[in-house]
């Protein structure tokens, strides 16, 4: 297999018709980046290349076959590769990058990459014929060679809150859903997503309800924050907050999320602290997001502290359960010294009484943390609901935390006129598609 990388070319081993499909997915899943050379130089190591290429002679599947070498914790969806169109997603590149792209490839002056990077992040321009200091001979060769990004809109949601609510369709037609959420001081916070669908089937979570199709790249990841960041700024307002806490969870597509989380800060100007990441429990990756020296927030969504609970409501327990989740948050709380975050999604009858939150204040007790209550967002695929509004449930269920010294805080739910839940979006157009498909093979 030959690569075209730029200016560069790649030769990769291939042996077989069963190792040229693993080698093509993973080629495909690297060019949906759109990234030059560079990145293929880092990504496609020859011993990984080697090792899914052996593994795949020998019958492994394909999928399987990049799974066992390494090359992803999870099966891949359907290959991206034949929806690139060959230009390159200038959001996908380092500083480096863009300037080794337009200087040593396209022989443009070296302080015209800051200018492209000013016109991108600084100023939120989306098309480059709005670069007005670009000689109109390079306008014309980013316009013809080059991209910004690779997200569509598909659909936006106001609430009557100030929250919206968007779909983006990415370069494979997956769609992945993102928030913004305006508060009455001033903040702007954007809700991210991480993966399209999700693998961790928290029974309650429509992106669970979803199952898995992909981890998203940094740069999608990164991209819809950029996207909401260019329409406050349209409005005279500024992206303030981000949280990774949309569709997906972070800790599986750990690299991505690292990378994107760096691109958020020296972009956009996020502070570390004003960016949160959130997580089912997966204890081992909270202790290496430790081990990170990073300021950025750990939130974990707890929603039940009994084992078989837990279990019943997020398969994710059964694997790392409370004991060794609470080992890793003590962990996490002595190398930083930071507070984590709990999330607990209020369900009537099951979670929010004060015996479940006398429950909460021993398995907390002692660590630097704080609870966040939110009544359950509700969705089709689960049976539970919120507190009624005028309920005590939620009040005495704060109170009963603090006689164990864990401060918890009631929040309100947003969006709640719209699709705003996690996955509900995503979930609707995906029965829309089905429905669509289903009356077009009658038709035919």
């Amino acid at each position: 297999v030959l690569l075209w990388t730029g200016s560069r070319s790649k030769v990769l081993p291939c042996n077989g018709k069963q190792t040229m499909i693993a080698t093509s997915r993973l080629v495909c899943a690297v060019l949906s980046s759109a990234r030059p050379g560079p990145l293929l130089g880092r990504s496609l190591r020859p011993a990984t290349v080697r090792q899914a290429s052996s593994m795949a002679a020998v019958g492994m599947p394909a999928d399987s076959a990049l799974v066992a070498a390494g090359v992803r914790d999870t099966p891949a969806a359907a290959a991206v590769g034949d929806v690139w169109d060959g230009r390159v997603n200038l959001y996908a590149l380092t500083e480096v990058e863009l300037r080794e792209l337009l200087v040593t490839e396209w022989k443009q002056p070296a302080f015209r990459a800051k200018q492209v990077s000013d016109w991108m992040f600084a100023k939120g321009v989306t098309d480059f014929s709005e670069m007005k200091n670009l000689p109109a001979a390079m306008r014309e060769q980013l316009s013809t060679h080059a991209r910004l990004g690779s997200l569509e809109k598909a659909v936006t949601q106001t609430s009557k809150d100030g929250t919206t609510k968007y779909l983006f369709r990415c370069a494979d037609s997956r769609e992945i859903e993102t928030v913004m959420m305006p508060y009455d001081d001033g903040r702007r916070t954007a809700c991210i997503s991480s993966q399209v669908g999700c693998a961790m089937r928290c029974s309650f979570c429509g992106t669970g309800q979803m199952g898995f199709s992909r981890d998203l790249l940094a740069s999608e990841i990164f991209e819809q924050a950029l996207r909401v960041s260019n329409d406050l700024k349209a409005k005279g307002e500024r992206l303030s907050n981000v949280v990774l806490m949309g569709m997906g969870e972070p800790f599986r597509n750990y690299d991505a999320v690292m990378d994107a989380v760096g691109q958020l800060r020296e972009r956009l100007g996020i502070g570390a602290r004003h960016i949160t990441i959130s997580t089912v429990g997966i204890a081992p990756m909270i202790k290496r997001f430790a081990d990170e020296g990073l300021e950025v927030k750990l939130a974990v969504s707890l929603h039940v502290a009994d084992d078989d609970a837990r279990s019943k409501l997020m398969p994710v327990n059964r694997r790392h359960n409370l004991a060794e989740l609470v080992d890793a948050c003590r962990y996490y709380n002595e190398k930083t010294n930071r507070r984590i975050t709990f999330e607990w999604a209020l369900i009537s009858g099951e979670n929010d009484s004060v015996e479940r939150a006398s429950e909460l204040g021993r398995f907390l007790r002692g660590l630097k943390c704080h609870v966040n209550l939110i009544p359950l967002n509700p969705t089709s695929g689960f049976a539970g609901q919120a507190p009624p509004s005028r309920s005590p449930a939620a009040n005495l269920f704060v109170d009963e935390l603090a006689r164990y010294g864990v401060p918890a805080t009631l929040r309100v739910r947003r969006g709640i006129d719209i699709d705003a839940g996690c996955g509900q979006l995503a979930n609707k157009a995906l029965k829309e598609k089905a429905a669509a498909a289903g009356r077009g093979a009658v038709a035919a």
